[in-house]
């Protein structure tokens, strides 16, 4: 079997490579990204091939999706802010990159399985319960909110049409992200963590009594790729189904960063309040919770505690 996966040399990508590289069944994996790295990690035995390319590149996914026994995950997009400053460039990514990966394995003889990275950016505006779940009605405040949605519905329409089998992982802000900050707006949840761990310093964007919804990126691992081999019986007609998570205000992220590195011996960067208005209206327009009873019932797990998530991340990064 093959796997490909879009968006394939960002961290997420990875870490499902790491999964799926040691299972007997899967011969060869895509990671297919428009930047890669020189070398790929060791612990992927050997299985992963790195593609650079464009995912609005028609022709090339296409030759990408080349064969029956495939499964793509498709985590491949302009993320939130960068949506923002760059409408035109959401769109050629996210919208028409999503159909060209839809449309390729509609080609296909059989009927392949898909696991698309969604958000709760999906939700949004003023009217927008705290609490939702996974049939509250989409109302995105942001243009990449908007394409996910878009990507939602047309995945629930081609697995309804019976061209592909397709799941979609409405992720909560996924945390601690390794490496340099992106331009998500939630990129904040992790700096958050990341810079002060590595000494260096964080320049908050919101108020202390924001609260984010999160999942830590072992279990977002886990949830895809669970998802990716849950019954697609079980999971029913509606294919979006909400990951496990948990919402803390960013005085708890403070005092379980500040009791873990006190555990390990750590000296923390400093955390610098500057707000930013933009990144302050985006994420003040989601909810806080997804009700995440039916991701638990298909096996999806939840994080611990914040303490742990933490501990991970140094663990896997530092």
């Amino acid at each position: 079997m093959k796997i490909v996966i879009t968006g394939g040399c960002g961290f997420l990508g990875l870490g499902i490579a790491k999964v799926l590289a040691g299972r007997a069944d899967v011969g060869s994996i895509v990671l297919f990204d428009a930047v890669v790295p020189d070398t790929l990690p060791e612990d992927l035995g050997g299985k992963a091939t790195a593609v650079a390319g464009d995912i609005s590149d028609r022709d090339q996914v296409f030759g990408l999706i080349d064969r029956d026994d495939i499964r793509v995950f498709h985590l491949a997009s302009v993320v939130s802010a960068g949506g923002e400053k760059d409408f035109d460039l959401a769109i050629r990514v996210n919208l028409d990159g999503g159909r060209h990966v839809l449309d390729a394995l509609r080609a296909r003889e059989a009927t392949p399985r898909l696991v698309f990275a969604s958000s709760l950016a999906v939700f949004g505006g003023e009217g927008m319960p705290d609490t939702v779940t996974d049939m509250t009605r989409v109302t995105p405040q942001t243009t990449y909110g908007m394409t996910k949605a878009v990507g939602e519905l047309m995945i629930n329409d081609y697995t309804r049409k019976g061209y592909i089998d397709g799941r979609v992982a409405r992720l909560p802000t996924v945390i601690i992200r390794p490496g340099q900050p992106n331009a998500a707006a939630s990129g904040f949840a992790s700096g958050i963590f990341r810079e002060p761990l590595q000494g260096l310093e964080h320049v908050l964007p919101v108020d202390k009594d924001t609260r984010m919804m999160v999942i830590g990126a072992r279990n977002a691992i886990a949830g895809l790729v669970g998802l990716m081999e849950a019954d697609g019986a079980e999971i029913g007609p509606d294919r979006v189904v909400g990951l496990p998570n948990n919402s803390y205000s960013v005085t708890q992220m403070m005092e379980a960063l500040e009791r873990v590195a006190a555990a390990k011996g750590i000296t923390l960067g400093p955390i610098t309040p500057r707000h930013d208005e933009t990144v302050k209206a985006i994420v003040s327009s989601w909810p806080q919770v997804m009700e995440d009873t039916r991701a638990k019932t298909l096996g999806m797990p939840g994080d611990e505690s914040l303490d742990r998530i933490i501990e991970d991340f140094i663990e896997d990064w530092l």
